[in-house]
């Protein structure tokens, strides 16, 4: 390690977070010169060039990409030990409102053990649920937000993020659905079928549609709703194939089958699709705050139990 620069760290955290070398060397009050030392030197130690041209502006690469998340964590991480103690926070006198932005489906399956965790640490504290309508960062940057919790969008740079959990697409349909006894479904078996969807904004298509495409397939969507429950709600009362995450569904059906509702069964998809990334996201004025902190070790012990 004698020969490891870590204030490389740094440069190529702010590097990956701005997507620009320019953006990069503002951040850092760099110079011209400078800023071409570091970019070279950051490229020989990772034996990667990181950024390159794409038309007008330059895009990273794929290494870049897997770098970016663990780069950045590698570097909050060694801000918070270099840190000055902040004192004892004392969770039982904590009086204080955290408000989180989040879709319905994490609400749905996290929120009443994130409430446990934290009203039993600190009664006094309260949190409120956001809609998450889009993937805008300014509820951050505005402070009407403290937390925000999601699929990443197109994040400031100064964003801060750290990942939750990862979940994947599944089908899921009926008892008794003709999909169910033909073994194997195939993706023609199941393009072929009515498919109900869940979109907050009355979108159709996805990336299940795009994998399709691509085998020269394309299904029929009967049905639009705005959540994963009322896509199973539809699934369990008619032959409509629903599409939702694999976290949702099986929280769903645990507490489905301690009542009278519908039991369904899932099934992989016959395509395959991105996976996705679940994180929780704030603004840098919240790095130093003991009890956001906190708030954000409870959020990722009740994700990754």
């Amino acid at each position: 390690m004698a020969n490891v620069d870590l204030n490389l760290l740094t440069a190529l955290d702010a590097l990956l977070a701005e997507g620009s070398v320019v953006g990069a060397a503002q951040r850092l009050g760099l110079s011209s010169s400078a800023r071409s030392r570091t970019l070279a030197r950051l490229r020989s130690a990772t034996g990667d060039a990181l950024l390159v041209r794409a038309g007008r502006g330059m895009e990273p690469t794929a290494q870049a990409v897997e770098l970016r998340e663990r780069v950045s964590d590698l570097v909050q991480g060694a801000r918070a030990v270099l840190r000055p103690a902040a004192g004892s926070l004392d969770l039982a006198a904590l009086k204080r409102t955290f408000r989180i932005r989040s879709n319905e489906s994490f609400v749905e399956v996290f929120a009443a053990n994130l409430l446990a965790m934290v009203t039993a640490f600190a009664p006094n504290v309260r949190l409120h649920f956001a809609p998450k309508p889009d993937k805008d960062v300014r509820a951050l940057r505005e402070g009407s937000v403290d937390l925000e919790i999601g699929v990443l969008g197109k994040s400031g740079p100064e964003v801060r993020l750290q990942t939750l959990f990862r979940d994947h697409f599944i089908g899921a349909v009926r008892q008794g659905h003709p999909l169910l006894v033909r073994g194997r479904i195939t993706a023609k078996q199941y393009a072929a079928c009515g498919h109900v969807v869940a979109s907050r904004r009355g979108h159709e298509t996805g990336p299940v549609d795009e994998a399709l495409s691509a085998l020269g397939l394309s299904r029929t969507v009967v049905a639009v709703v705005p959540s994963f429950r009322a896509a199973l709600a539809v699934a369990s009362v008619s032959d409509l194939v629903a599409l939702v995450t694999d976290s949702f569904y099986h929280a769903t059906q645990v507490r489905q089958t301690k009542s009278d509702l519908p039991v369904l069964k899932s099934f992989p998809l016959p395509v395959r699709t991105q996976g996705i990334t679940i994180s929780q996201m704030w603004h840098p004025r919240f790095d130093a705050d003991p009890a956001h902190r906190w708030l954000r070790g409870v959020v990722l012990s009740v994700c990754r139990p």
